[in-house]
């Protein structure tokens, strides 16, 4: 029996590459077990924030992973990129920043919320998405509760995951908007906030406020980050991607 061997798929990651961000020291390692372990072969580019706003600078790819190390040199070209993968039907993560900066996205261009801010990009601004947590989650590994039926409990397998954490901001007005508008809210810390977005009716549409990327020791890739590459090969193929 002949197995068609699956295609490279080209994967867009969006963030300001730095060596001082841990999530990104992790992503050749990832890459790497992608192929060995799973046989999904991504050809990842960086795409540095400023360049993303661009109007065509993630379009062409099977995938968008908008990773962490906000603040980001230009909220603007991130917002581009996650606009240009949920329209496009591309499939999308975003982790801790990239978390923050989907829901600044829908909030802004979906719901007509145009005046909502990032208070670490705009610590000025009147009205906050996203402000400071109450309790820093930078260094903590906490508990989070995955709703039954939701895409991200079709990813993780379970229904209660404990996971790194890196992040100081995370979402609080507005919510219920969001939701209106379609956004799902899938997982929550156990004092009930929100941790995990998704969006059905897309193909893959994904962000967690924690860090998959720090999951082990990086041999053996985060749930999450497998079924982002099992998407985008999907997508690679001219196929609508499953989950699982």
């Amino acid at each position: 029996m002949t197995h068609t061997a699956s295609p490279t798929a080209r994967i867009a990651l969006v963030g300001d590459r730095s060596p001082d961000v841990v999530s990104h020291t992790r992503i050749p390692l990832l890459l790497d077990a992608l192929a060995e372990r799973d046989r999904l072969v991504l050809d990842a580019y960086w795409i540095p924030s400023e360049d993303a706003a661009a109007e065509d600078a993630v379009r062409g790819f099977d995938a968008v992973w908008v990773l962490p190390g906000s603040p980001y040199r230009s909220e603007e070209g991130v917002l581009a990129a996650i606009r240009t993968a949920r329209e496009d039907g591309v499939p999308f993560l975003g982790t801790c920043g990239g978390f923050q900066h989907a829901l600044l996205e829908y909030a802004r261009h979906v719901c007509g919320l145009t005046r909502v801010a990032h208070a670490e990009n705009d610590p000025d601004a009147e009205d906050f998405l996203i402000e400071p947590l109450a309790c820093s989650l930078v260094g903590h590994e906490a508990a989070v509760v995955i709703e039954p039926g939701s895409l991200a409990q079709s990813v993780i397998g379970a229904e209660r995951t404990v996971e790194r954490y890196f992040c100081a901001y995370g979402p609080s007005r507005h919510l219920d908007t969001l939701r209106a508008q379609g956004l799902r809210f899938s997982g929550h810390d156990e004092e009930g906030h929100v941790r995990v977005a998704e969006l059905p009716g897309h193909p893959f549409f994904l962000a967690t406020l924690f860090q998959p990327e720090l999951y082990g020791d990086g041999s053996r890739p985060h749930p999450v980050v497998r079924a982002l590459a099992r998407a985008a090969v999907a997508h690679a193929r001219g196929e609508v991607p499953q989950p699982v």
